[in-house]
């Protein structure tokens, strides 16, 4: 099986364009990839599905732990001829920026995994030497395995490959010169959206042509070859699913930031998930038992959201009947009573909570948090504390006060969301893989409000 990482010194080297030209090519050649992201990323992901067609699955140390991510890795890699992981920042950037915990070289470390590194030169030769054997020496091992030159001509890395391979040992596997298909525009944190981009299967396709005439596959390939039997590659079944519950699940251009591994994680609990879309949809789906509203951008589509009254009141009634429900980020926006869209207008949302969604003019309360219970609830028990991540430029004139969070780095907290016997609902978005718990109780809720008990 191939397996590898790829990782880079600091965030804006080009990981997704390249981890994206490498499944395709792997792809092409009938190995049937499958992807990761490291980190609590929803969009590189989308990128990867684009490609391939198929789920691409987060891998978050802080979030679920290194044997959660070690039973993800092989759940998911099991059947594929390779495994491509994403990093994530810089290569040793982990839980607030200042250790390495969950950072990309854990996860390389947790899953043994060879590293290939994503270099932009950038006005920089030599010195490219000493900040590759500073990322070697910096923790051991350093799971460095080779070294891919990014946004680089072919003159340049021509003189560039045989000098980083005499002065730090490792092999420079080839390069990709600049080329506007790998230039993915961005908002807020990261990318647009997969489904934002024009023409990305074709931008892709000129990516994977490239890297197949600049970069030595063969070696790649050989150096990333892995054994399977220490378990990373084995079959992994999944537990045997039966359906409890129906639960509506939110899936459109504005909820689009759902983990692989929460749904899975329903699934798994015995969710049957069905989908709908709050800006298209004019109803909430037939019998369901619970509803899921995750983040996404909702106050890009505020105008059509609030458009779109009949499923403001849908939401509305079902939240205020007691339908078991869990609302993230974007979702607990739109059940607010008002969303300032990017455009500055103040559009009405589904008013099941109070407060209004207003834009700032930073991120706010950005990064991973623990999560602790104030009085029992939906889905955590009084005192009971779980990871969770935010990012957001959005906030609200209400936040609630269910919940107290705390910066596991700097231990700044603060109180946030609303929670009752059903209902979850905040700007933290939750890992329900890292606690199977959550989804076992947020399924068990959603089955009894369906049998009417």
């Amino acid at each position: 099986m191939i397996e590898c990482m790829l990782a880079a010194p600091s965030s804006g080297s080009g990981k997704t364009a390249l981890a994206c030209a490498l499944l395709a090519a792997l792809q092409k050649r009938g190995l049937a990839p499958c992807a990761f992201k490291c980190g609590p990323d929803y969009i590189d992901p989308m990128f990867h599905r684009s490609v391939l067609g198929v789920e691409s699955h987060n891998l978050d140390l802080f979030l679920c732990g290194e044997d959660a991510a070690r039973t993800l890795y092989a759940r998911h890699a099991a059947g594929h001829g390779a495994a491509v992981v994403e990093g994530v920042m810089g290569f040793y950037d982990g839980v607030g920026g200042v250790t390495a915990r969950a950072s990309a070289w854990h996860v390389a470390r947790t899953l043994d995994l060879p590293v290939l590194l994503v270099l932009r030169p950038r006005g920089a030769s030599l010195t490219l030497a000493a900040q590759v054997r500073g990322l070697l020496a910096f923790r051991q091992p350093s799971h460095i395995a080779g070294i891919l030159l990014n946004d680089c001509s072919a003159m340049l890395a021509q003189s560039l490959a045989p000098m980083l391979e005499q002065e730090t040992g490792v092999p420079v596997l080839g390069y990709l010169p600049h080329m506007p298909e790998a230039v993915f525009g961005s908002r807020h944190l990261g990318l647009y959206t997969a489904a934002e981009i024009d023409g990305l299967a074709a931008r892709i396709g000129a990516l994977a042509a490239q890297l197949e005439q600049s970069v030595d596959m063969p070696r790649l390939l050989a150096l990333c070859g892995r054994r399977t039997a220490d378990g990373a590659g084995r079959e992994r079944k999944a537990p045997a699913r039966k359906q409890a519950a129906r639960i509506a699940v939110a899936r459109d251009e504005a909820f689009c930031f759902a983990y692989a591994e929460t749904l899975e994680s329903l699934r798994d609990a015995g969710a049957e998930l069905v989908f709908f879309s709050p800006v298209h949809d004019a109803a909430l789906p037939g019998g369901a038992g619970g509803l899921y509203l995750p983040g996404g951008y909702p106050e890009l589509y505020a105008g059509q959201l609030s458009q779109n009254a009949a499923m403001r009141r849908a939401v509305r009634r079902a939240v205020e009947a007691g339908l078991p429900t869990v609302a993230e980020c974007g979702g607990f926006l739109y059940l607010g009573q008002s969303l300032e869209g990017e455009d500055g207008a103040v559009h009405p949302m589904a008013g099941a909570l109070p407060g209004a969604g207003v834009r700032r003019q930073k991120l706010v309360r950005f990064g991973y948090a623990q999560l602790t219970a104030r009085a029992d609830s939906l889905l955590l028990r009084a005192g009971e504390t779980v990871p969770v991540h935010e990012f957001h430029y959005w906030d609200s004139t209400e936040n609630g006060a269910a919940f107290n969070a705390q910066k596991p780095a700097t231990g700044r907290s603060w109180t946030c969301g609303f929670a009752g016997p059903a209902l979850y609902a905040a700007f933290p978005h939750l890992y329900f893989a890292g606690r199977p718990q959550l989804a076992e109780r947020f399924v068990r809720a959603a089955a009894a409000f369906q049998s009417g008990r």
